[in-house]
């Protein structure tokens, strides 16, 4: 059986990181196509801010679920016919999204969306340490972080452009025909990154044994922790900033997009920096740095929820807050993945989960004075980069005697994005 069906090597290798990078607008746009018709669905569905935000809370779980079981399943059987099935279920679970009659149903249709959406996630992270190594793995984390940052973008902008000839059913059904999309490009195009030897055996006894591993590795759990509470900043934002600047400040759908759009235009521009400066000055100090630029735009969200501020005063504390998590993406994501080849379905899996996982926790946290209030924004996300310092500080130790290695096929598929 041939390790590359759809392809031949050579053509794969040159495909493969843009195959991959495109994996991630899974999580992006799912979170962030609907969120400027969030208030009309809110109103439709007859639900509470709070419980609209669970449509949020729900697909963040779901994201952090989906890459916990996927990522060590892929070790053992594959990346590609597990992606395969994961693109199935999500296009499934978007139409059902759009049909949903009431706020409970849909939550639980976000959940399983996210829960399939995370396949792509995971698959897109370990598949590139499957064929990548040194710089070229670092830049691709960076470029990984750009593309995200790319999706959060279109998504939003999209959404306030379709908001206004379709309602937020209709987005949800874009959101099938983009899973579409996705699973004829994979079909034609995405190869098997892990041949069947290098693939792991032992069953969930394994699984639990990769995990402990990791566990054991502070470095390793420095860097998972510190995206957790990063991300968990992030996804309050998202989940926040609709009604923030919406309902606060009164952005139209449209100027809400925009501002969201400048704010993941600087997720970009960040995120592909600190690919390139990690590689060239240093890691621990790209990550460190990206910790600070967070806490400058949290503590600004603090200062807006004590005292009315002007409005350009948000949207620059909301782009510090985004621009800060991108920088300290490629280098933390690094940290964790560069020395388990061996398990990198497993590694990112377990990175992943805390990401969405920590994210979905928090998000429903700025909606518990109304939708009125900046205040608790500010308070989530200024203690979880708090957080986020901690675990860089106290876990994330420098290896000095081991470095970015990679399987020794990687050298016939490697590409730099």
């Amino acid at each position: 059986m041939p390790q590359i069906p759809p392809l031949e090597p050579r053509r794969a290798g040159r495909l493969l990181p843009a195959l991959l990078l495109l994996l991630t607008v899974f999580g992006p746009i799912s979170m962030d196509l609907y969120l400027p018709a969030l208030p009309a669905l809110t109103a439709e569905l007859g639900a509470v801010t709070s419980v609209a935000q669970l449509t949020v809370t729900a697909c963040l779980i779901g994201l952090a679920a989906g890459q916990l079981v996927a990522g060590p399943v892929s070790d053992r059987f594959g990346r590609r016919g597990i992606l395969v099935i994961g693109v199935v279920a999500y296009i499934a679970t978007s139409a059902l999204c759009a049909l949903s009659p009431s706020i409970e149903l849909l939550v639980l249709a976000r959940l399983v969306q996210g829960l399939a959406g995370g396949v792509g996630i995971v698959i897109a992270t370990a598949a590139g340490r499957d064929v990548l190594s040194g710089a070229a793995l670092i830049r691709f984390y960076g470029s990984l972080t750009v593309v995200g940052g790319f999706a959060a973008i279109v998504g939003p902008l999209l959404g306030g452009l379709l908001n206004t000839v379709t309602d937020w059913r209709g987005l949800f059904v874009f959101l099938a025909v983009i899973g579409a999309v996705i699973l004829l490009v994979v079909l034609r195009m995405f190869p098997e990154t892990l041949p069947a030897d290098r693939r792991t055996s032992g069953g969930f006894g394994q699984t639990l044994r990769d995990y402990r591993t990791l566990l054991r590795d502070r470095t390793y759990l420095g860097a998972v922790l510190n995206q957790g509470f990063l991300y968990a900043a992030l996804f309050a934002y998202l989940a926040g900033s609709t009604f923030v600047l919406q309902d606060i400040y009164g952005l139209t759908p449209q100027w809400y997009a925009a501002a969201f759009g400048l704010n993941s235009a600087g997720h970009m521009l960040f995120g592909s920096l600190a690919g390139r400066s990690a590689h060239r000055w240093s890691i621990a100090g790209t990550l460190g740095l990206g910790v600070g630029v967070t806490g400058l735009g949290a503590v600004g969200l603090l200062v807006a929820g004590i005292t009315p501020m002007p409005l350009w005063v948000v949207i620059v504390s909301l782009f510090a807050l985004s621009s800060g998590v991108a920088m300290s993406a490629p280098p933390a994501t690094t940290l964790a993945m560069a020395d388990y080849p061996q398990m990198a379905g497993t590694a990112s899996s377990l990175l992943g989960m805390v990401r969405f996982g920590f994210g979905g926790l928090a998000a429903p946290l700025v909606g518990v004075a109304g939708a009125m209030s900046i205040l608790p924004l500010g308070i989530t996300t200024v203690g979880a980069v708090l957080l986020a310092a901690a675990s860089c500080l106290l876990l994330a130790r420098p290896r000095t005697s081991r470095t970015l290695t990679s399987p020794s096929r990687a050298a016939s598929m490697a590409g730099t994005p």
